[in-house]
């Protein structure tokens, strides 16, 4: 048995199909003709672009245009004059050849997003390295396409792309495993939309599984059985079949309230990365969004976001939700998530350094921008603005001057605003959590960012596998910081949600139902499971 981490709830029995991909050798070589090579990149570029067109129509017709959306994005660097100027830029005043060239800027463009601290920002890369690869691949004359003929199959690989993933024949396809990944990768992202099961982090499983071998896939424990008995496909079989009914008995619930059985209404919603991610929360049937992650507005790109392009992103979240609340965090960035157009200082630790409600109070010209795009959508529906990393009160209070002061603007420009917006934090530091109580009599509410949260508060860097085992959810000094938290806001009659990824953890539900917690704001594929715990709590 091989165990991983779980990223797609189900089970899968069936045969492995193991994806290799072909060595690419990368030399030094210098070139003879520098014109030839830059020629062999616009050669590769386009043949690149004809293939994700191809791609992005299979996808929109098996997934939909919200996951077919991924290869505009793919796209845009191939028509990115900085991007495709850079690697041209490195043939000719370095004399690289092309395929070096190529590897060496996308993997810069890589490291910028691999060093950022967020799970999801770092699970971009995916995207680059997926444009990456494809260039490279066509670069060097590799076919990296991959075709599956029977049915039962379970694709093994070291990662799928999402070009990988776009390809999949769903009627063949009945899960994926990975040597590596998270649950916020885009192998397990694709995973939860096609709604086949999927075990990633594997490590070594494109070694240990041979070609034909049967497999049993638990996407719920994240375990992998190769060459199972008998009784054990058995057992699997009627898993399978008790997970399959449990699935469609949770579609009633997309449009029941969740409601405990003690009387107490309780919202469950959605987080979101990109305006279109909205339509998978409806689908789910979601009270509302309780997290829009602004900053990914501002990243696959080489310029700050315009205030129009901004309005026009929180608009389509609120029309789209049709009166149903949206808390838009504003811009959670710097220090360990950097833009690439954007100069930041280097910074001994930045978790603790210049980001988020530090950057934006110091860079007004940027906040400002935001802000104002905020007030101008506000009228389209029910709009909560949260500002990110607040310490103490006077951060709170700048930012929500500075918003007034936007506010004021515009109204001499004769532009709309409304009069409902609610004003609140991501209480993500400890000592937000110890002063919740006072903070809670000049803010609307409370969204507990627990990833953050968590860190801060056991001195546990999440993200690195030595102090791994410290960073522990249930922790009794974090649930006390959670309490204080919901207690505080309750205090002033102020609502208290949480938007981290503990508010979909099955484990603590149950805890945070008994807190007192209003709202509970996850992954759009957790909601249904989410409602039918809450349901049955107290």
């Amino acid at each position: 048995m091989k165990i991983g981490i779980p990223a797609s709830r189900g089970y899968a029995i069936g045969h492995a199909f193991i994806k290799k991909h072909e060595e690419l050798v990368i030399t030094d070589e210098k070139p003879e003709d520098l014109a030839v090579e830059k020629d062999r990149l616009k050669k590769a570029s386009e043949k690149s672009k004809v293939q994700l067109e191809k791609i992005k129509k299979k996808a929109l017709d098996s997934m939909g245009e919200e996951k077919a959306m991924v290869f505009d994005a793919h796209l845009m660097f191939f028509d990115d004059p900085e991007f495709m100027g850079a690697i041209e830029a490195d043939i000719e005043n370095e004399g690289k050849n092309a395929l070096k060239a190529a590897s060496d800027v996308t993997s810069n463009y890589v490291a910028i997003f691999e060093s950022m601290e967020d799970e999801y920002m770092r699970e971009r890369a995916a995207d680059i390295k997926d444009v990456a690869k494809r260039l490279l691949n066509n670069l060097a004359g590799i076919d990296d396409s991959f075709d599956i003929e029977e049915n039962n199959t379970i694709v093994i690989a070291d990662d799928l792309t999402p070009s990988d993933t776009a390809q999949l024949d769903r009627e063949k396809v009945i899960a994926f495993l990975t040597n590596v990944g998270g649950r916020t990768s885009h192998s397990a992202i694709m995973a939860r939309t096609l709604e086949i099961p999927a075990v990633v982090g594997l490590k070594d499983i494109t070694e240990v599984v041979k070609n034909g071998d049967l497999l049993i896939v638990d996407g719920i424990e994240g375990t992998v059985i190769i060459d199972p008995d008998h009784a054990t496909i058995e057992k699997y079989v009627a898993l399978q079949e008790a997970h399959n009914k449990e699935k469609e008995e949770l579609k009633k619930l997309i449009d029941v309230k969740t409601v405990t059985k003690s009387g107490k209404r309780i919202e469950v919603a959605g987080n979101i990365g990109k305006p279109e991610d909205v339509h998978k929360v409806l689908e789910n049937g979601a009270d509302g969004i309780g997290l829009f992650r602004t900053e990914f507005l501002y990243m696959d790109r080489n310029e700050m976001p315009t205030e129009e392009e901004q309005y026009e992103s929180y608009k389509y979240v609120l029309e789209r939700m049709e009166g149903k609340p949206v808390v838009i965090r504003t811009l959670d960035i710097g220090g360990d998530k950097q833009l690439p157009y954007l100069a930041m200082p280097n910074e001994m630790n930045p978790f603790l350094g210049y980001r988020a409600i530090r950057l934006c109070l110091d860079r007004t010209d940027i906040f400002k921008v935001q802000l104002r795009a905020l007030l101008r959508a506000s009228v389209y529906g029910n709009l909560k603005v949260m500002f990110p990393m607040v310490s103490s009160l006077s951060e709170f209070q700048k930012s929500k001057e500075l918003a007034m002061v936007c506010k004021e603007e515009l109204q001499k420009e004769g532009k709309a605003v409304s009069e409902a917006i609610e004003w609140g934090i991501m209480v993500e530091i400890p000592s937000a959590a110890v002063m919740a109580d006072e903070l809670a009599k000049h803010v609307d509410f409370f969204s507990i960012g627990t990833n953050d949260l968590i860190q801060y508060t056991l001195a546990a860097d999440r993200m690195s596998e030595k102090v791994s085992y410290l960073y522990d959810p249930m922790h009794p000094a974090v649930l006390r910081l959670i309490k204080m938290t919901i207690d505080g806001a309750h205090s002033q009659g102020k609502w208290c949600g949480m938007c981290g990824e503990m508010a979909g953890d099955e484990t603590a539900i149950p805890t945070l139902v008994a807190y007192g917690l209003d709202e509970f704001s996850m992954s759009a594929s957790s909601i249904l499971r989410a409602k039918q715990m809450i349901l049955e709590e107290e």
